[in-house]
């Protein structure tokens, strides 16, 4: 597996200008409607904050995906960084101790890049830079992922939407304007109309849900609570999914449960390196 990927230089010209503007002046003239902390646009039947419509738009028409990679796909506030962490783990425990892991100096969503933000969460700025294969992520709906993508394998998180709905609006409300409050009971109509960022929440998940029922050797259909309620049994069964089963010698050593216990709540937000905030310029 690839190693942590590093910072690399933003590349930019004027054609990448052109380009912007032109995404920009499509993005404003789709529907958009308020209510969360800021207004969201429709596009494809989904909605999305502009900025991260804008940064997947363009990082689409240079994305070329790679056989081999593996994509990591949730919706905002369903375990992305738990996932992140778990894969990652799991993906490179070959190359990397226990006692000196990334994972204890490194934030997970900075170690596995964004598609839709190449340049954001810490992560690095060219993900075709990265050696195979490699490890990214994604919040889009699989319906806009690219065609091409088909042959790589996916790993699809879904969390409870009660749970989803109040980790949301929890962070909704961290970034709405001083003496401004959304309400549970407003945020409950929004979401079940399927008006949240990334949503229909219930649309998206049923995508990845179908292609894991069609193509199972390539999408991996996960549930947040079963992580919760027996997460080493379903680090194996990511572990197996990538190819990478644990070893005989591996299971006797508990080899699993050290993958679980670095991944854990509880060791990550006790890092010094988790305790600054979750990257911000992702708002996810």
């Amino acid at each position: 597996m690839a190693p942590v990927p590093s910072k690399s230089a933003t590349r930019s010209s004027a054609e990448d200008v052109l380009a912007n503007e032109s995404v920009k002046a499509f993005i404003s003239g789709l529907p958009a409607r308020e209510g969360w902390s800021e207004p969201l646009v429709q596009y494809k039947s989904y909605w999305f904050r502009p900025g991260f419509l804008e940064r997947f738009l363009l990082v689409e028409r240079h994305f070329k995906p790679r056989p081999d990679d593996i994509i990591l796909a949730t919706q905002p506030k369903c375990g992305t960084t738990w996932l992140k962490a778990l894969a990652f783990s799991v993906a490179n425990r070959a190359r990397y101790d226990f006692g000196d892991h990334p994972l204890l100096t490194r934030h997970p969503q900075h170690i596995v890049p964004f598609i839709e933000i190449p340049d954001g969460a810490g992560g690095c700025n060219d993900i075709e830079a990265l050696p195979s294969p490699r490890l990214l992520a994604t919040h889009m709906p699989m319906s806009l992922l690219p065609a091409d993508m088909a042959s790589c394998r996916i790993v699809y998180l879904c969390r409870d939407p009660k749970d989803a709905l109040v980790s949301r609006l929890h962070f909704e409300n961290k970034l709405m304007v001083e003496g401004f409050t959304l309400s549970m009971d407003h945020a409950f109509r929004m979401f079940c109309e399927g008006f949240s960022h990334y949503g229909p929440f219930w649309n998206h998940c049923l995508e990845y849900w179908n292609e894991s029922v069609a193509r199972p050797n390539n999408v991996l259909f996960l549930k947040y609570e079963d992580l919760k309620s027996d997460p080493v049994q379903a680090v194996k069964k990511l572990a197996e999914f990538l190819d990478v089963p644990f070893t005989e010698e591996e299971e006797s050593s508990g080899v699993a449960q050290e993958v679980v216990k670095l991944c854990s709540f509880e060791m990550l937000t006790s890092l010094q390196v988790n305790q600054v905030g979750a990257v911000q310029s992702s708002r996810k």
